[in-house]
């Protein structure tokens, strides 16, 4: 029953990661201009926040989602300004043989922005607190092992996709020449920019 649960809770975190979205397209273009470990730890921000979330849904804690529901306007807001941001900076990036060496900073920073902009969708909670009520979980007292097993099993699918998709990128990065990184640049700015002027325009309309 402990494998099943949180084989349930793997393929869940495997599936809310592997649509490519923002945050497969940061990892991504993170991967290809600064290396595997960068990518990595953008997909594992993401992943952190999963868990988080799924924390909330799986343990029934109803009064932490309905105050995050409370401000999803201004998450949403800050989420999609947070967004544009990051395509700007993408967009200006410099193709990695004219950037300096990766950081600690430039690691927790990577781990970080994934973290907040995936915290920024609190609705979210509302997806798995649906999957884990399927589950018969956080619906009543005792369930607190069970539920921490699938928070486990969310955290490790979100982080075996996000190490296959860095992994499967860091294998084609040394191919690359600065100038066809430089429109990959471009690329992945433009997409972010025009994903976080989407959120803000459905937001603020």
């Amino acid at each position: 029953m402990t494998f099943e649960l949180f084989m349930r809770g793997l393929v869940i975190g495997f599936a809310i990661a592997a649509p490519v979205g923002p945050i497969g397209m940061l990892v991504i273009r993170r991967t290809l201009a600064e290396g595997r470990l960068l990518g990595l730890l953008t997909g594992m921000g993401a992943a952190a926040a999963d868990a988080l979330y799924g924390c909330v849904g799986a343990f029934g804690l109803t009064f932490i989602s309905s105050f995050l529901m409370g401000y999803v306007f201004w998450t949403k807001l800050v989420g999609g300004a947070f967004l544009v941001y990051l395509g700007i900076s993408t967009f200006r990036a410099k193709p990695r043989e004219d950037s300096a060496g990766t950081s600690k900073v430039q690691y927790l920073t990577a781990f970080l922005s994934t973290m907040v902009l995936t915290l920024a969708n609190p609705a979210t909670i509302l997806s798995f607190m649906a999957v884990f009520a399927g589950f018969g979980l956080g619906t009543k007292p005792g369930d607190y092992g069970a539920a921490g097993i699938v928070v486990a099993g969310v955290f490790a699918g979100s982080a075996i996709w996000w190490l296959t998709l860095s992994g499967g990128v860091a294998l084609v990065r040394h191919k690359l020449k600065p100038g066809t990184m430089k429109w990959i640049n471009y690329s992945a700015g433009t997409f972010l920019i025009a994903f976080g002027v989407y959120v803000l325009a459905r937001f603020l309309s």
